[in-house]
């Protein structure tokens, strides 16, 4: 496990197969890196399945309105939802999509993003300045490997429980 340097600004991630470490990169994207912290904080990462996982491309999760397997889930509507919470503008950087970066879905409009991500599984750099990277799998990448393939999965795999360092005890 990697140690953690900045509490405040790492995500640890439960997956079925282990604890996956992100490192928030509030410097390069803080707005997004702020809307991560106030989600897993009210809970609302907790049991979202990943609906969209690509071999070889990236793990997508985050839809909190319709992802959540333990409440109201519908497979079909997976990925057509954010939160309660404003549209983000893009903070797009020089940072490259490289494996194990977590970046921010959205629709067509650059500033649409609201509470889905995605985790590289492998550097995707035609992705590079077109959606915002606000974090970096910093130890359990091997387990984001793990995720189940689909569009959607058949059986997703889920967040069981996403917290902020700081707030572990």
């Amino acid at each position: 496990m990697a140690e953690i340097k900045d509490p405040e600004n790492t995500i640890i991630m439960t997956l079925k197969d282990g604890d996956v470490m992100i490192a928030l990169l509030p410097d390069v994207a803080p707005k997004h890196s702020e809307r991560m912290k106030e989600l897993a904080r009210a809970g609302a990462y907790d049991n979202v399945c990943f609906h969209r996982v690509i071999e070889g491309f990236m793990a997508q999760s985050g839809d909190v309105e319709n992802g959540n397997m333990e409440n109201n889930f519908n497979l079909r509507r997976a990925g057509t939802g954010g939160s309660d919470l404003p549209d983000l503008p893009a903070e797009f950087s020089k940072l490259p999509h490289d494996r194990g970066t977590l970046g921010a879905a959205r629709s067509q409009n650059p500033n649409s993003a609201n509470s889905q991500f995605f985790i590289n599984f492998k550097d995707n750099h035609f992705l590079n300045g077109q959606y915002t990277v606000y974090g970096r799998v910093i130890s359990g990448m091997e387990h984001v490997d793990k995720i189940m393939r689909g569009e959607p999965p058949a059986n997703p795999d889920r967040m069981i429980k996403v917290v902020v360092a700081a707030d572990v005890a």
